[in-house]
């Protein structure tokens, strides 16, 4: 079963931007893609656990600000090097104006 997170609102993300969310001793990433949609993966670059909301973004690919690993971050999908661990991502949705993220029970 999901639980839905709020984890920020709408207008806190720019679009090509992310920000951090921590929940629970958890860090999360909350994305805002150029097409405006919303997505979230795991917080912390798999490589060496570095924030990833430090980090830039680019069309649909998150920039580890650290050794310039690069994901997919709607997908997880390692896309370069030295990363090679795919991130793990959550389902978002919007109700109202607030970005909410599932994470399991």
């Amino acid at each position: 079963m999901t639980t839905w997170i709020d984890a920020c609102g709408a207008a806190e993300i720019d679009q090509e931007d992310v920000i951090r969310f921590d929940h629970a001793g958890r860090t999360f990433a909350i994305y805002r893609s150029p097409d405006d949609e919303f997505f979230a993966t795991d917080g912390l670059c798999t490589h060496e656990r570095i924030h990833l909301a430090d980090g830039l973004v680019m069309d649909d690919i998150i920039e580890c600000p650290k050794h310039n690993g690069r994901f997919n971050y709607k997908t997880g999908e390692a896309r370069g090097a030295p990363v090679c661990i795919n991130l793990k991502t959550y389902p978002v949705k919007l109700e109202g104006d607030r970005v909410m993220i599932g994470i399991g029970a």
